[in-house]
């Protein structure tokens, strides 16, 4: 990979010296950085060479003067700009294994890159780590890294990932724990494999590892139909007795570390607990919490909410099951005259029944479920939409286009929420009708 810009801070070094987007960096200080991490090290000096080769390929060498923590102000297209360290493992769970073919390219890539779980929160298995990466991470410090545990008996996290690699777990969690390295750790609830007594044995293996532990989240395993061999799913009993588990887990190591994703609670029909179960909320991107935060938010947000609004309008949510529950709940709440707030469930058709989330919800699916409704104002999550750094893009997992929803009704306004935890913009959206 080459290191290119991608934009300049305005008023940064970078914008002073001219360094424009598309501009690529040869060098910091006569070496090549592997990677953001690199980079950032290398320009933490008073003195900084940076050799740039221009859009026009014509060579710029700068000399830097600047204060020692002082960022140049320059944003890269890619946070690693050597290759991206992939996946080894041939995990029973993967979730990419389980896709059609026929979706976006990216989405069939299995990184496992310490890297991006140091800067964008990814997790890893810790299988690829090769002695230089263990000395680059303790090195630098990088921490915390987000590890998918799943179990720390060796010989079942061989068999549950096939890679006779990732029975070292237990040696590689010691190494962090010497060298300090905090971890956000993640389980795979896979029914049949790691549950009862070997989630119990993993639970206890990592209370060894509280002081490096900063949350644990437990997350049943995704099914699609595409996957062609059997699997057990979370039931009930199973939810019930996991819920318990973390539970007893936390009051022995005497902090609230380890959670469930809001999924064990759905099962188990019960309501999700208060705010102070999840901390601050560091697992949410698995999943655990988000109803909690959802709630709140309405919950607050209602006591805003107008009394009337001027001119009948309907407003439309749509969005995956597990969520349609919860808004099905606002709806009851919400007493505006003159708008109707209407809650629609969008059916998994394409990964299958199974798949609750609305982050898998494709655009054909979404199509398929509004296309003969009249609908004025569309409520969906940027969840369902391909990411970009901390942006979206109008397009779903399918290739289908926002603008290919528009074409249904032109006379459909389709909001897109971009924090998916927050009922603010909806507030916003109603106040403003």
């Amino acid at each position: 990979m080459k290191i290119i810009v991608d934009n300049v801070v305005k008023d940064s070094i970078a914008d002073e010296l001219g360094i424009k987007k598309g501009d690529e960096i040869l060098s910091v200080n006569k070496k090549v950085p592997k990677d953001i991490i690199e980079y950032s090290y290398l320009i933490n000096e008073e003195l900084v060479e940076l050799l740039v080769k221009k859009t026009n390929n014509e060579l710029e060498e700068f000399e830097i003067e600047k204060d020692y923590f002082e960022d140049l102000g320059i944003i890269f297209t890619n946070a690693v700009f050597d290759s991206i360290k992939k996946c080894h493992n041939h995990c029973i769970f993967c979730f990419v294994d389980q896709q059609p073919k026929g979706l976006r390219d990216s989405l069939y890539v299995k990184d496992d890159d310490w890297r991006l779980s140091y800067i964008q929160g990814t997790y890893i298995t810790l299988t690829n780590l090769s002695e230089s990466d263990f000395n680059r991470i303790e090195k630098y410090h990088i921490s915390p890294l987000f590890v998918s545990i799943h179990t720390t008996n060796p010989k079942l996290r061989v068999e549950m990932t096939r890679n006779p690699k990732a029975g070292l777990i237990l040696d590689q969690l010691e190494r962090f724990k010497k060298n300090k390295i905090q971890i956000h750790a993640q389980i795979v609830l896979c029914p049949g494999y790691n549950d009862g007594l070997e989630l119990k044995r993993t639970l206890d293996d990592l209370k060894k590892f509280k002081s490096i532990l900063k949350s644990l989240a437990i997350v049943p395993v995704g099914i699609s139909k595409f996957r062609e061999e059997k699997f057990k799913r979370v039931n009930k009993k199973i939810a019930l007795e996991t819920i318990k588990m973390v539970e007893e887990f936390n009051k022995e190591i005497k902090k609230q570390i380890a959670c469930v994703s809001d999924e064990f609670f759905i099962i188990s029909n019960l309501d999700v607990p208060d705010k102070k179960y999840y901390g601050d909320f560091l697992q949410i991107e698995d999943g655990v919490g988000a109803i909690r935060l959802l709630k709140d938010s309405f919950n607050k947000a209602k006591k805003k909410l107008k009394k009337k609004i001027k001119n009948k309008t309907k407003l439309t949510v749509a969005t995956a099951s597990s969520a349609a529950k919860i808004f099905l709940e606002f709806r009851e709440e919400i007493k505006i005259e003159n708008l109707t707030f209407e809650v629609i469930e969008i059916k998994n058709n394409f990964f299958g029944s199974d798949i609750n989330v609305a982050g898998l919800i494709t655009g054909s699916d979404l199509i398929e479920t509004i296309k003969d409704k009249n609908i004025e104002n569309l409520i969906i999550p940027s969840v369902m939409l391909k990411k970009t750094g901390n942006s979206y893009e109008e397009v779903f997992l399918d290739g289908i286009t926002l603008d290919e929803v528009r074409n249904l009704n032109k006379n459909t306004k389709i909001h897109v929420l971009s924090d998916y935890y927050s009922f603010s913009e909806i507030l916003k959206i109603i106040n403003n009708l």
